[in-house]
């Protein structure tokens, strides 16, 4: 897959994973995902991720300053898309802004490890996939 059309949707769970996990498959998925292609993002989604880094169940993995840089470091790489759809998919707001954010920007894949969005695979043809599928599928051949 060329990487102009790797264009991908990292929902928050795993973006949280990949910061406390460097190593771990979502970590290698963001990785990836950043050398080969784009990852998209709207407002919507990088506020959740703040919220989500601030948190204080985090304290113990990751101290305030390697969240802070997590996120800048991120907020410098994305492709920043705002949603002109709204959808109501999903019980969960946050999960239908993933959907929204990758209608929107025309995603490749949207990769999570939410369930009810797993569920939805495809989504408006759009493959929705774990990590672990991600990295069987398209890492192999990107």
């Amino acid at each position: 897959m060329p990487p102009t059309e790797l264009r991908c949707v990292i929902d928050t769970n795993v973006l949280i994973s990949a910061a406390l996990f460097a190593d771990s498959i979502p970590g290698q998925v963001l990785r990836h995902v950043l050398r080969h292609g784009s990852l998209l993002a709207s407002p919507r989604t990088l506020t959740e991720l703040a919220e989500v880094l601030g948190r204080p169940k985090l304290d113990r993995y990751l101290t305030w300053p390697e969240r802070e840089h997590f996120l800048a470091a991120l907020a410098d790489r994305v492709e920043l898309v705002e949603p002109d759809l709204e959808l109501a998919v999903c019980r969960d707001p946050d999960d239908n802004a993933i959907l929204e954010l990758a209608v929107a920007g025309r995603a490749a894949a949207i990769i999570a490890g939410d369930p009810d969005l797993l569920a939805l695979h495809p989504f408006q043809g759009i493959p929705i996939l774990s990590p672990r599928s991600f990295t069987e599928t398209l890492m192999a051949g990107g």
